[in-house]
């Protein structure tokens, strides 16, 4: 196959592949098409078994590690800790919205960064809805807030999402090094989130609610959230040690698995349908069709765009190049495309990569998979998300976060160092 070739299918079929992951033609699940175009991208020759066995090694560790987070979400949404969030949030927010947006805020943000951005759209999401609707609030601020959090502050940790897992092995940081250089960023995009929603949303944060009648508290998962405390504490000591962070998630997952199973509250086979073998396969294959597309020409495209260095300039460049190409392709391609071109400028641009297409795809609904996830989390709720909305407000967000973020970095790596 000529060169020419190559790249337009490589082109194609990642083409193909988004699409199908957004449409999800005849009900069926991302990685069919996937998986389908990885392996014609393999039998025609544009991708070589050599890079193929490489971008599967790469992705293989970090395919685990989210298997095992997933099963600890699951696992902690069944010992109740959700439920507990939102009994939470109708008690303490006495029937004002604007309490229970920074509530929304608080939980979100937390969730987020220590069991991923899928628990947060997934599991949270629900529960913010229900809270509204027993505070009689309107629910539109509070459910927005669930997916522009799930993005923008997913910056935290190594864990908080997949994005960042591929990063922080490109980084060569670790993990207590990663969330020190990240910790002031985080922060800045979700303070620079609050203000906007609180501005963008006046009018339904002013509306009445009501408080909620008195009921009895539920009980506190404490064995689920020492679990976490224990997991969390994991990722950084087995990282000072050298060793993948996936084998502190897989202990943790293990631990509420046995309990589960012991108390006949779950089954193997539930525990594989919340590690999600499908989405698994999905991932491993759009790596391999990125990988076609970036041997095929668009890494040498990308590389001549990429700004060198790492002052804050440079940074914003490298920022804001990920996000818009976040938003062109969706974040997971961006990331496997960026990583490897801004990898060999050290750390602090890696890091700027992460932020643009963490924050970026809060622009469109198309940014990341997680939106994506959110909007069928709304419809299954008869609620209805606007574009002409979501993109208005992502406008006011995403650049004012992603400036903040940015400049957050510069001085974190200023100041602690590791550029």
């Amino acid at each position: 196959m000529s060169a020419a070739a190559a790249e337009a299918l490589s082109v194609v079929l990642l083409a193909a592949v988004l699409v199908c992951a957004v449409v999800r033609p005849w009900g069926l699940p991302e990685a069919v098409v996937a998986v389908l175009a990885a392996g014609v991208a393999l039998a025609t020759g544009a991708l070589s078994t050599g890079h193929a066995a490489d971008e599967a090694a790469r992705l293989g560790p970090v395919a685990g590690f989210l298997a095992a987070v997933l099963v600890l979400a699951r696992l902690c949404d069944e010992d109740g800790l959700f439920t507990a969030c939102g009994a939470w949030m109708a008690r303490t927010a006495a029937g004002r919205p604007r309490r229970l947006l920074a509530q929304v805020f608080v939980l979100a943000s937390a969730i987020t960064a220590v069991l991923s951005l899928d628990a947060t759209v997934v599991l949270l999401t629900p529960v913010v809805f229900a809270t509204a609707a027993r505070l009689g609030a309107r629910p539109r601020p509070h459910v927005y807030a669930c997916t522009h959090l799930s993005n923008s502050a997913s910056l935290l940790l190594p864990v908080s999402n997949l994005t960042n897992l591929l990063a922080f092995a490109a980084s060569g940081l670790s993990f207590t090094r990663f969330a020190a250089l990240m910790a002031l960023p985080w922060l800045a995009a979700i303070a620079v989130e609050y203000a906007v929603f609180r501005r963008y949303f006046a009018v339904d944060l002013d509306a009445g609610a009501t408080a909620p009648v008195a009921a009895a508290a539920p009980a506190v998962p404490v064995f689920a959230l020492a679990t976490l405390a224990c997991t969390l504490a994991g990722f950084a000591v087995v990282s000072a040690f050298g060793i993948d962070p996936a084998w502190a998630a897989g202990a943790g997952a293990a631990v509420l698995a046995v309990r589960a199973l012991a108390r006949r509250r779950t089954t193997p086979a539930a525990l594989l349908r919340a590690a999600a073998p499908p989405f698994l396969a999905f991932v491993l294959a759009l790596g391999l069709v990125v990988r076609a597309v970036v041997d095929n020409g668009l890494g040498t495209a990308l590389g001549r765009l990429l700004p060198s260095g790492t002052g804050l300039l440079a940074l914003l460049g490298t920022a804001a190049l990920a996000a818009v190409l976040a938003n062109v392709i969706n974040n997971l391609p961006a990331v496997l495309v960026l990583l490897p071109l801004a990898a060999p400028s050290g750390p602090a641009a890696v890091l700027a990569v992460l932020l643009g297409v963490n924050i970026g795809p809060n622009l469109t609904y198309t940014g990341s998979l997680a939106t994506l996830l959110w909007r069928r989390v709304v419809h299954a709720h008869d609620a209805e998300v606007e574009l002409k909305e979501f993109t208005r407000l992502g406008v006011y967000a995403v650049p004012a976060a992603l400036g903040a973020a940015v400049l957050a970095l510069w001085v974190s790596l200023t100041v602690i160092g590791g550029g």
